[in-house]
């Protein structure tokens, strides 16, 4: 690149790269069809090939997805992707294979042309990864992450090219207590691949709870201590540093969280369109004030976004601070509120919060900034609370479905629902995520929605 890219375009060029490496083999799997029907039938569009690709395809590309065969390290390392490519090719021909014998239909498979096929998209799909890295490297100079270093009161030389924030000037001393701190530090790393913190002794284990929850992968420059809890052990412009935090989901696990957010959020908005119109014209007609309510809540990385929901409480009594938890008998809470909010319905605007990036339909529930468990904040009870926001908050999540929701008063109210957060991100899966919401189903009218 002949210029640096900031930290979104630079995302974006990785996501282009890992576009073009996966149309490659799909290409390479219908080359290996096509040229199996000309080997055995003369004809390069023979069913039997071109039934075998349509069948394949979308096992291979699920599979693939899910190996990480599109991850970013494949863009500098071919013989991983190759292998990870390799590995999910076998395993969708397995599927096929195993599928025809139960149903009877290997006999309609020609075994020259299977084999011509296998043999020929292996050999495509190898050559397509060596080129698309000669591509890679002539178009990128292979500078495919983004290096950020923050200097905070010790004195640095950092490599040519690498960004660098000063945590004096840039208004970034570290403060586990100041949620706004948090947000301004958010706000810096978003889309930063890695992030090197320079800091004196005593401010390292400070960095290393505030970085635990950035969703970037995080070494501060220092000795071996046990304390910081170091992941791993790396390298930065020849000095070691200690591993402290990683972000958990990569590239290739965002995007397909990512899908399914769009898959199912843009037909549910349409769907949902005439309750979301008839709540819209009650909550209006009830009660004086805005059909929404928009509170401050601590997103990914702890930035700080406005989150949407029908206006369930009188206008004039809202807190939108949420210092104070909602009980059972509110009287800010009016009619129309009172039920939507038994049903969950007021919040659905979420939607709209999911639709513009800002929020996943599967994640910790995003909080107001004065949440209290008894009388602490959140974060003044734990400060792994921090640690919940390395990914995007959810409509739903992990703690909601076992029932953890409503009112705060004790602090193990708020230490099960963390527990249940800091699991869910611990061991992410796509089929995590379908099994939470269709568990959500079971808790939308709950004892404890008030």
């Amino acid at each position: 690149m002949k210029r640096r890219l900031k930290p979104s375009d630079l995302q974006a060029v990785r996501v282009r790269l890992c576009l073009m490496i996966m149309l490659c083999d799909c290409a390479a799997i219908l080359f290996g069809c096509v040229v199996g029907n000309m080997v055995r039938f003369g004809d390069p569009l023979a069913s039997d090939g071109i039934n075998l690709f349509a069948v394949v395809l979308p096992i291979f590309i699920g599979i693939a997805i899910n190996s990480d065969a599109y991850a970013a390290d494949v863009l500098r390392d071919v013989r991983t992707g190759f292998s990870r490519a390799l590995l999910a090719y076998m395993f969708a021909l397995a599927a096929v294979f195993f599928l025809a014998f139960y149903m009877r239909a290997n006999a309609d498979l020609s075994r020259i042309n299977t084999t011509v096929a296998i043999a020929t998209t292996v050999g495509a799909i190898w050559l397509l990864r060596h080129l698309c890295k000669l591509y890679i490297r002539q178009t990128t100079g292979m500078q495919l992450t983004y290096e950020l270093v923050i200097v905070d009161g010790v004195a640095v030389n950092p490599p040519p090219g690498v960004h660098v924030l000063d945590a004096e000037r840039d208004d970034l001393r570290p403060n586990l207590q100041d949620p706004h701190m948090l947000n301004r530090l958010g706000i810096h790393l978003k889309g930063v691949d890695r992030v090197v913190i320079a800091c004196p002794p005593e401010r390292r284990q400070i960095w290393s709870m505030l970085l635990k929850g950035s969703s970037v992968n995080g070494h501060i420059l220092s000795p071996e201590l046990d304390e910081l809890g170091a992941i791993g052990i790396g390298l930065f412009s020849g000095q070691h540093t200690l591993a402290v935090a990683h972000a958990p989901l990569d590239l290739s696990r965002r995007a397909a969280k990512r899908i399914l957010d769009l898959v199912l959020t843009i037909p549910g908005l349409i769907f949902l369109a005439p309750l979301l119109i008839v709540v819209a014209i009650a909550v209006k007609l009830d009660s004086r004030g805005p059909v929404f309510f928009l509170q401050p809540r601590v997103g990914r990385g702890n930035r700080i976004f406005l989150m949407y929901k029908f206006r369930s409480m009188r206008a004039d009594l809202s807190d939108a601070a949420g210092n104070r938890s909602t009980s059972r008998d509110d009287n800010r809470i009016t009619k129309v509120g009172k039920f939507i909010r038994a049903t969950s319905i007021d919040e659905l605007p979420q939607l709209f919060n999911v639709l513009r990036g800002e929020m996943s339909l599967v994640g910790p529930r995003p909080h107001a900034l004065g949440s209290l468990a008894g009388n602490e904040l959140f974060w003044e009870v734990d400060e792994r609370y921090w640690h919940r926001h390395a990914t995007k908050p959810g409509l739903t999540g992990l703690a909601q479905v076992r029932g953890y929701r409503g009112a705060t008063p004790e602090r193990a109210d708020l230490a099960n629902r963390l527990t249940a957060d800091l699991e869910y991100l611990n061991g992410w899966t796509i089929w995590r995520d379908i099994s939470i919401l269709i568990n959500t189903a079971k808790v939308l009218v709950h004892r404890n929605a008030y």
